[in-house]
């Protein structure tokens, strides 16, 4: 059976498109199938002068004989209204009940009346809904008056009851094959939206991972280069007055540089492909978190700032993102410490976790000079407030009134679920 389903499906699908480039051979080959198989018999019978056609006597006498010319008339006002039943089908249907009931006014009765009945059903699938109870009405006196012009052949309610039936599962058909296209059109328009959401998702994650990438890039290069830079400063000056002290700067900048490198690596080696490389995949490390912010802190020291450390509550607890959030938000504001600070500069750095609340403040002494031009954020400012958002915190930075500049950022750690 399922090679003749997927055959047949193939075949219904051919048919379908070709109706919708060529509709009038449908609609032509319709109209021809009704006059072969309706209208000849009912042609071929006329031209009989015997009066022996088919049927009881009773029945044939009932009805009234027209001429051929007639009965052409009528059969075309019958049959070639079906050319638009579907581009106007209330149109069609009502030219064809009106010959209807023009010809069972003459008592005449032609095989070629199912077009009535075909006008019903194309008008229940393609018409306006709205249109049918008065097609129904119609149609329901017109199988009247077919019932009382046959009532002598066979029971008024007899017909009734048969010419009301047939007509009922017309409407029927017409109205399951309309719902079973809405629902097929609504599942092929559900299954369009959903592919254009699934590429609209796919953007915005890659989207999302560049931002990322170009936040960490950010982080990474910005404050190495800026301690490396400092301590070129640095060691530059110390070379003539303390030589020892040139060397310890030089250290120290290849330390940071190396540090730098491997950070890098790790960012880097998570876009390439697996197996690219020798070793099947990109050598790992750990994120940094808050224990490793005492390390940076150490380079800032060694590159001429002080710097007061504290921290309170259970920060070595944390989860590793919220630490790699607070790693890296202390890291950009000792960076634009570094930039824009003296070397006598002052730094305090307070990491608070109290009532499911973090907060992290870092305060210098230094000129309250932003990290940004002038009314402008600079990118540092806008990663830090990227991350914070993340955990549902916010960032504050601006002067302090000792003539300094304060960074302040406060995470929220209540988890999604509920309680801690």
């Amino acid at each position: 059976m399922g090679p003749l389903v997927a055959r047949l499906s193939r075949g219904g699908q051919r048919l379908r498109h070709a109706d919708r480039a060529h509709p009038w051979v449908l609609d032509t080959a319709v109209v021809v199938l009704v006059f072969l198989m309706f209208c000849l018999p009912d042609l071929f019978h006329a031209g009989m002068d015997d009066g022996d056609g088919d049927g009881p006597r009773r029945f044939r006498l009932a009805f009234t004989q027209l001429p051929v010319a007639g009965m052409l008339a009528l059969q075309a006002g019958l049959v070639l209204p079906l050319l638009w039943r579907r581009r106007r089908p209330a149109a069609a249907f009502g030219v064809i009940a009106a010959v209807f009931v023009l010809q069972w006014t003459l008592g005449a009765a032609l095989r070629a009346d199912i077009a009535l009945f075909v006008a019903l059903y194309s008008l229940a699938l393609h018409g306006w809904l709205r249109q049918l109870p008065w097609a129904c009405a119609v149609m329901a006196g017109a199988m009247a008056l077919v019932a009382v012009r046959a009532s002598s052949a066979v029971s008024v309610w007899d017909a009734l009851f048969f010419l009301l039936s047939t007509a009922t599962a017309a409407l029927a058909l017409g109205l399951v094959v309309r719902i079973r296209r809405a629902q097929l059109a609504g599942l092929r328009d559900r299954a369009a939206r959903l592919e254009i959401e699934r590429d609209q998702r796919s953007r915005l994650a890659t989207a999302t991972e560049r931002t990322r990438v170009a936040r960490e890039m950010h982080d990474i290069v910005g404050h190495n280069l800026s301690v490396i830079i400092t301590l070129a400063d640095a060691g530059a000056y110390a070379t003539d007055a303390a030589p020892e002290r040139g060397k310890e700067a030089l250290q120290l900048i290849g330390d940071t540089g190396r540090q730098a490198l491997g950070e890098l690596r790790r960012v880097l080696g998570v876009l390439r492909e697996a197996g690219g490389g020798p070793s099947g995949g990109p050598e790992l490390s750990p994120q940094p978190g808050i224990a490793d912010i005492e390390a940076l802190c150490a380079k800032v020291r060694a590159a001429g700032l002080g710097i007061a450390y504290r921290t309170s509550g259970d920060v070595d607890a944390l989860d590793s993102g919220v630490q790699l959030t607070v790693y890296r938000i202390v890291q950009e504001a000792l960076t634009n410490t570094l930039k824009h600070a003296d070397t006598d500069t002052l730094v305090r750095l307070a990491i608070v976790e109290k009532d499911a609340r973090l907060t992290v403040r870092v305060q210098d002494t230094g000129p309250a000079t932003p990290s940004g031009p002038p009314n402008e954020e600079g990118h540092g400012l806008v990663g830090m407030r990227e991350r914070a958002a993340l955990y549902g915190g916010t960032v504050s930075a601006g002067p302090t009134g000792g003539g300094g500049w304060s960074v302040e950022a406060v995470l929220d750690l209540t988890p999604q679920g509920g309680a801690r």
